[in-house]
């Protein structure tokens, strides 16, 4: 029999996860108590009113269009601060932006405009290299496009919805990430959800981070290929899974799925010691960069910048377009096989509308800026002004998930009372941000995700940190255990 190989030597490599402080014992009972009150409340209110929504009939035989559970949570927690989620905004999503307030007349069930309209600092949208502007470079570019080429091109890009743009936009891609080949989508989130069944298949299994995203879920579902799960951001524990799916040798390939910075966490994946891991066992690796390109490393490259890896090293790069570059879709990038094998078996190229012109434009835009000096200089600006903020929050005694570069920066409040509260009082104050709980998060770990820009300015951070220091002092947000 073959001597078994030698395990890895984590201490050699930064495998540090990211931080996760844990809450308190009495937190975790008093976020409980509060659920389960919210909850007894909601099964009360349903005995005694009859909610103003639709039901269910004539489904004999049929199953059931909703979940029980899911559709008591949205009625009865959910709704309850339902005013907080979902908020128009009638300007562009830029360092600040304009909200158009609403009111309800019946409890969250339904909601109208007052006419009133806050302006208010965004540190709500994805705009991490202040991209998404009403003028400039990358306006007047996309504003070309369109003029030439119609808003739509009412095609997918296999039949009639390719131009000149699309093919200079790939091969752009794929010098700006240094590889050989790229293929952009018109749609981020079915960039993953459409572009891996095209890549897996039978015989392959998925090593999946827990935190991954939706869109890598759908795609890995879509797929049909084994899935085995891993703590977040756990190296140990993905060398256990891939030591035992080796030794059943039963398996095709082995892949290792994981995003670059995870946008509910705030943490950023320990990519040299992955690769160290891939390469040893030899495993096959996807990155999603979809929150770290543009925003992470020294020239925007992504994650591969930030921790001078080699993007030869990861077999599939996949990124979109709707954070760093202020527009829409995504791409898949690597070697020029893998993406003629995108284009060929991939739903998105042969059966989604191709990427609107318009959009191709800003993303060219924005790309070429990133690439010049002053590109570098935004990214610069990104990463102080994420430090920065970190930095004055953990100084305020919260707890703030994620490592010190992250742009995405969560804020534990823990229950659904105090994160509704949170946004509130924030945008009373002239900040709009964002609050996220269940499903997105588990029941009991609600949080205030601010995202951060290159495009704030150093007083208006200390303006919203500021407002943040009064809403954690009235609210009593301080759990860290040590500051």
């Amino acid at each position: 029999m073959e001597a078994p190989a030698p395990w890895m030597d984590w201490a050699q490599l930064d495998i540090f996860p990211g931080s996760f402080e844990k809450c308190s014992l009495l937190t975790a009972a008093l976020t409980h108590a509060g659920l389960y009150l919210l909850m007894f409340l909601g099964f009360v209110n349903q005995l005694l009113f009859t909610p103003k929504v639709a039901t269910e009939r004539n489904r004999v035989g049929y199953a059931p269009l909703y979940n029980p559970f899911e559709q008591f949570y949205s009625r009865y927690v959910y709704r309850r601060v339902r005013h907080i989620f979902n908020r128009p905004i009638c300007s562009t999503p830029g360092a600040e932006l304009t909200l158009k307030e609403r009111a309800t007349d019946d409890y969250n069930w339904s909601f109208r405009f007052t006419g009133a309209e806050k302006r208010c600092i965004n540190l709500g949208s994805y705009n991490y290299l202040g991209f998404a502007a009403p003028e400039g470079e990358c306006a007047d570019a996309a504003e070309a496009a369109a003029r030439r080429y119609g808003l739509a091109l009412a095609s997918s890009r296999a039949e009639l919805g390719s131009t000149p743009l699309h093919q200079e936009l790939e091969e752009t891609t794929a010098k700006f990430l240094g590889v050989e080949a790229a293929v952009v989508f018109g749609m981020g989130f079915a960039t993953n959800a459409l572009g891996i069944p095209g890549l897996l298949g039978a015989g392959t299994l998925v090593l999946s981070d827990e935190n991954n995203h939706a869109s890598l879920i759908l795609g890995l579902r879509l797929a049909r290929v084994a899935v085995r799960v891993f703590a977040h951001n756990d190296m140990r524990q993905l060398e256990r899974l891939a030591r035992d799916a080796i030794a059943e040798r039963r398996w095709d390939r082995i892949v290792v799925v994981v995003e670059g910075v995870y946008s509910m966490e705030g943490s950023i994946v320990p990519l040299p010691a992955l690769v160290a891991l891939k390469k040893k066992y030899g495993l096959l690796l996807y990155l999603d960069e979809a929150h770290s390109v543009g925003a992470m490393g020294a020239r925007g490259r992504g994650v591969v910048d930030h921790w001078g890896v080699a993007p030869g090293d990861v077999d599939v790069l996949m990124g979109t377009f709707t954070k760093s570059f202020g527009a829409a879709g995504g791409y898949i990038a690597g070697a020029a096989r893998l993406v003629d094998a995108v284009r060929a078996r991939g739903h998105a190229h042969a059966y989604a509308h191709a990427m609107a012109p318009a959009v191709c434009a800003q993303v060219l835009a924005a790309m070429r800026a990133i690439a010049a000096p002053a590109g570098e200089l935004r990214v610069r600006r990104l990463r102080d002004n994420t430090r920065h903020f970190r930095r004055r929050l953990r100084a305020m005694g919260v707890v703030v998930f994620g490592h010190e570069d992250s742009p995405v920066v969560p804020m534990l409040v823990y229950t659904f009372s105090k994160m509704a509260a949170t946004v509130e009082r924030l945008t009373a104050r002239g900040v709009a941000t964002v609050g996220v709980g269940f499903p997105a998060t588990p029941l009991n770990k609600a949080r205030i995700r601010f995202c951060l820009s290159a495009a704030h300015s150093r007083a208006q951070l200390d303006r919203c940190l500021d407002a943040v220091q009064q809403v954690v002092d009235e609210l009593g947000l301080r759990y860290a255990r040590a500051v």
